[in-house]
């Protein structure tokens, strides 16, 4: 490829719903879950195929990224707006500081297992040789109502023969009966790892809702840019509006390590189901999450997340886990998160 890959990783987010080890103050990117290194270094890490590597963030969390990330370049957005104001911003950044390149972008949370390189790379040779917009999808394992969906077009073939499939359709979080039809009807999960040139990027979202930060960006002022738009993800911003999408199936396992229920499918349980994570007892109980900085015991209980971390527990029915970010915003209102 006739121009370097820049990974970009993004680590600005808190991870609500993994309250209370994710706070305020302690991202849950700086969390192990029972590794030996954070989310994020890991996912450096893992993108160390890249010849370059930046991570963007908040201006209050840099400090933190530096101390696990040492090896990575660190960008600092004008204000969190969610991951359509962050990417573009950073596109632009990385164009003026890199130059001609081409983008391969990361969250900084998830959980991945196999050749993650031999795709990241082959998305972001598509992305060169079509100039389009590259999500990556993964085939779904379970009719999960969480995730976003890709329906692809038919097959396309780059000159140097990378398959790729144009984006027919974008679906966000479906319910159970449509999220088994899709996972028969080939639909991929929208993993939200992308790969496109600079140009491409700000060129689709000129038209979009993000068009007045990249007029911005151009003209030096990005701190007006980020005043004049909303909040808004780069999925429904741009790639549920272009005509430039496509989709490059990949070649790994992959989690979303987004809620507690996650962890289960992660990390090895007990013979009757529990996955604990610290000091934790599971007695005449199964198919719990147990998580704690100090020590905790479930006796006689079934499909429940308790966790414990700095004197806040939560308990929680595993298949509600998604509801932790209810506590999460009566806590934001009172200033306890």
């Amino acid at each position: 490829m006739d121009r370097p890959i820049v990974a970009l990783i993004l680590a600005g987010g808190t991870g609500t719903r993994l309250y209370p080890a994710s706070r305020s103050h302690r991202p849950k990117q700086f969390l192990a879950f029972g590794g030996d290194r954070s989310l994020l270094a890991a996912t450096v890490d893992r993108a160390g195929f890249a010849d370059e590597t930046y991570v963007l963030t908040r201006p209050d969390l840099a400090d933190d990224v530096r101390e696990h990330a040492p090896q990575a370049g660190v960008l600092t957005e004008p204000e969190p707006k969610d991951t359509g104001p962050a990417l573009v911003y950073a596109a632009h950044r990385i164009r003026e500081q890199v130059g001609d390149c081409v983008l391969v972008c990361l969250p900084s949370d998830h959980h991945v297992d196999g050749d993650f390189a031999a795709t990241m790379e082959r998305a972001a040779r598509v992305a060169t040789d079509t100039d389009d917009l590259v999500t990556v999808g993964v085939e779904p394992t379970r009719p999960e109502t969480g995730y976003g969906y890709v329906k692809p077009g038919e097959k396309g073939e780059t000159a140097a023969g990378d398959a790729y499939y144009p984006v027919e359709k974008f679906t966000e979080k479906p319910d159970q009966g449509a999220a088994m039809r899709y996972r028969h009807h080939g639909f991929y999960w929208n993993a939200g790892m992308f790969a496109w040139t600079p140009d491409a990027l700000l060129r689709e979202a000129g038209g979009t809702p993000l068009g007045p930060l990249v007029d911005a960006l151009e003209s030096g002022d990005p701190e007006a840019g980020f005043d004049a738009i909303e909040s808004v993800s780069i999925d429904y911003a741009v790639l549920e509006r272009t005509d430039r999408a496509v989709v490059v199936p990949a070649t790994f396992d992959w989690d979303d390590l987004g809620a507690w229920d996650a962890m289960e499918r992660v990390l090895d349980a007990d013979e009757d189901g529990n996955v604990t994570l610290g000091d934790a007892i599971a007695v005449d109980a199964a198919d719990n999450v147990v998580a704690t900085d100090g020590r905790a015991s479930v006796v006689g209980v079934d499909d429940l997340v308790v966790a414990s971390y700095d004197g806040h527990t939560l308990v929680v029915p595993k298949r509600q886990a998604q509801r932790v970010r209810e506590v999460v915003a009566e806590l934001d209102t009172e200033g306890a998160f």
